[in-house]
């Protein structure tokens, strides 16, 4: 478990290779400062270094460009994903002022957004496809948040009956990181993110 920690958001992080191969095709990024917070999660086409060679172009981009937005860094994901073999991609800006986030993913990368004082499951929906070069639609989606909230991303290596019950159960990011990892069966490349969004 990988666990960053912020007076504004914590985090546990698992990422974990197909059995069988050295490296994930899944990739993640995570950074936060004083007024933001930006998370990815991709997850290349098939698996192994070709999965993994596409997948890393995420968090090569967000480390130098972590201040733009998800818009932009969307468009420079795509831009980059030229002759590789694609990604599906999802990532989040959340503003610690002004209490919301951005969101936007192409392919199969879940994100769920727990609201624990209304027990309220946000799941905004994907654009269907993957990051390959070629133009793409994009959609990015605003959403309000508290403190309290709980939120998970995962790739489609990692399936999950019910998350909302899970969340609810859980109340932390440490606990749901344990609940999911107990409760995972995976034969995929596996990556799954927990996050607490504390003021």
């Amino acid at each position: 478990m990988e666990v960053l920690r912020h007076p504004f958001v914590d985090v546990c992080i698992y990422n974990a290779a197909k059995k069988g191969n050295y490296e994930s095709g899944d990739s993640y990024f995570t950074i936060v400062t004083d007024d933001y917070f930006v998370c990815s999660v991709a997850d290349g086409l098939g698996n192994g270094p070709v999965a993994r060679l596409a997948s890393q172009v995420i968090p090569t981009i967000l480390k130098e460009y972590h201040h733009e937005t998800v818009d932009d860094l969307m468009f420079r994901f795509n831009e980059q994903m030229f002759q590789k073999r694609g990604a599906a991609v999802a990532v989040f800006k959340v503003y610690f002022k002004e209490k919301y986030f951005d969101y936007s993913c192409v392919g199969n990368i879940r994100f769920y957004l727990y609201r624990r004082k209304t027990d309220e499951l946000v799941y905004p929906l994907p654009v269907m496809g993957y990051l390959s070069g070629r133009p793409q639609k994009l959609r990015t989606q605003r959403f309000p948040y508290s403190p309290g909230d709980l939120f998970l991303a995962h790739s489609d290596g990692v399936d999950l009956r019910s998350p909302k019950t899970m969340m609810r159960r859980a109340g932390t990011p440490e606990r749901l990181y344990y609940d999911i990892h107990a409760a995972i069966e995976t034969g995929d490349d596996a990556t799954f993110i927990t996050g607490g969004l504390l003021q």
